[in-house]
């Protein structure tokens, strides 16, 4: 594997190109192998194994056998494991932040904070593990006793996403075993070295055999899910990922009654009112909107302005986006990237083209990014004003660098308005009027409400 403007590793081993199935690099049984591109130049980096379904069941076998020993070690003891691999993956963060800037293209500095994001998950859940309490319930019946523990469920198959390839794994994970759980994960077919060189530091770090298992696919992905879903075996599914797929495993899962955790798309409403402090609003904006080149499941896709303050917004917020500059992730004065694809790219313009249709005026970019780049993954960072909710992109997740900006005129018809979405992830909102703070914030039906906050 070879780029002529990667970093070199400073450990060349944690590059690897086989699955890690039962504390061992493995291929896959027929051999096949899918091409892993540098989303930059669209130049293969190298190659994974394609697991297929009777694959992936060799990888539940082994974390079901291991499940047997490792559910029985004592919390203190799981505790020390993860934090032995947070360490390592503190040892080796800038080479973790290489592979992620070269697999998923975002900046050096976005990836190195990734890293850190990461190994706080392992750090937080290692502090976990020994606090699984459990309770004790006054019963209804004299000289009776009840009390609740908490056991481990199993095996669980994680299913994770290319925008973070590093913490989505780590998030999961982590808790998993810190539970007592053993994991088989399928890493996302666009990122997989992160997945494995996390692997090779778990190993490192002593987790035992069968309990961390990492394995890879592109085409039989759907195959590979729904053996996750309908074994036996798998207790639980934790998925991260669009809301078509979320539905996909759900079907999938349920004959088996698996627990399930999803973390599905989004469409999130970003509300300015009229007595925000601006300035903030617009940074906050800036970073709940631009963050990884718009590639997050909690990136605003609807920045709603009240009519008082909406050119006032839109000048600053339009100036502020001019500062950026969209490049390789590799160039230090790069701030985004590419994105993950060309079909990504296909996405975004059409929803741009769409807006601009049906009348939304293009205050800044508003297409593909061509020169200079040698991809077309790369799309120019836009402004849409004057968008409206028949547009595509009110009711659609973008996933790509692109700010439509709503006018609104009142309180409850700007409720309405971000609340009319199939998808309710996250939302934010800036005003300094504390009343009204808590009666958006109650009002909003998202899952998690920022306010005075984009991040």
């Amino acid at each position: 594997m070879a780029s002529s403007y990667l970093p070199q590793l400073r450990d060349d081993s944690l590059l690897k190109d086989r699955a890690f199935v039962d504390g061992e690099w493995v291929t896959d049984r027929s051999g096949k192998t899918f091409v892993v591109t540098d989303p930059v130049t669209d130049e293969t980096i190298g190659t994974c194994p394609d697991f297929d379904s009777q694959d992936t069941e060799k990888a539940i076998e082994a974390a079901a056998v291991a499940f047997k020993h490792f559910r029985k070690t004592t919390a203190r003891h799981r505790s020390e494991l993860l934090r032995k691999w947070h360490q390592l993956v503190l040892e080796n963060a800038e080479d973790l932040a290489n592979l992620i800037t070269w697999e998923n293209g975002k900046p050096l500095a976005d990836a190195r904070g990734e890293v850190k994001y990461a190994s706080d998950f392992i750090l937080w859940f290692s502090e976990e593990a020994p606090r699984t309490y459990g309770s004790t319930i006054p019963a209804s019946v004299g000289g009776r006793r009840v009390l609740t523990i908490k056991e481990p469920v199993g095996v669980c198959g994680l299913i994770t996403p290319w925008n973070f390839p590093a913490a989505m794994i780590t998030r999961k994970a982590a808790p998993a075993i810190a539970a007592g759980c053993t994991v088989v994960v399928k890493a996302p077919g666009e990122t997989p070295l992160t997945s494995l060189a996390l692997a090779e530091l778990a190993k490192r770090a002593g987790i035992p055999s069968g309990v961390f298992n990492v394995i890879t696919t592109l085409e039989h992905t759907p195959d590979v899910g729904k053996m996750l879903c309908a074994h036996p075996k798998v207790q639980k599914i934790s998925f991260t990922g669009s809301t078509a797929v979320g539905k996909l495993l759900m079907k999938q899962s349920a004959d088996s009654l698996k627990k399930l955790s999803m973390e599905l798309g989004g469409n999130s409403p970003f509300i300015v009112f009229d007595d925000a402090d601006l300035d903030a609003a617009v940074e906050g904006a800036l970073a709940s909107k631009f963050r990884s080149s718009g590639q997050t499941c909690v990136c605003t896709n609807r920045i709603y302005v009240q009519s008082p303050v909406y050119q006032s917004f839109a000048e600053r917020f339009i100036e502020r986006v001019k500062q950026y500059q969209v490049g390789p992730g590799f160039d230090p004065t790069t701030t985004h990237g590419p994105l993950i694809h060309s079909r990504a790219v296909e996405k975004v313009e059409s929803h741009v083209r769409d807006a601009e249709v049906k009348g939304a005026r293009i205050a800044l970019g508003g297409s593909p990014l061509t020169e200079n780049v040698k991809s077309g993954n790369f799309y120019q960072l836009t402004v849409l004003l004057d968008a409206t909710k028949d547009m595509r992109i009110s009711n659609e997740e973008t996933f790509g660098p692109v700010a439509a900006l709503f006018q609104f005129e009142t309180e409850q018809e700007v409720i309405n308005l971000a609340n009319d979405s199939q998808v309710g992830l996250a939302g934010y909102f800036f005003s300094r009027d504390i009343a009204r703070c808590w009666r958006v914030a109650e009002a909003m039906e998202v899952g998690m409400v920022g306010i005075n906050t984009g991040k």
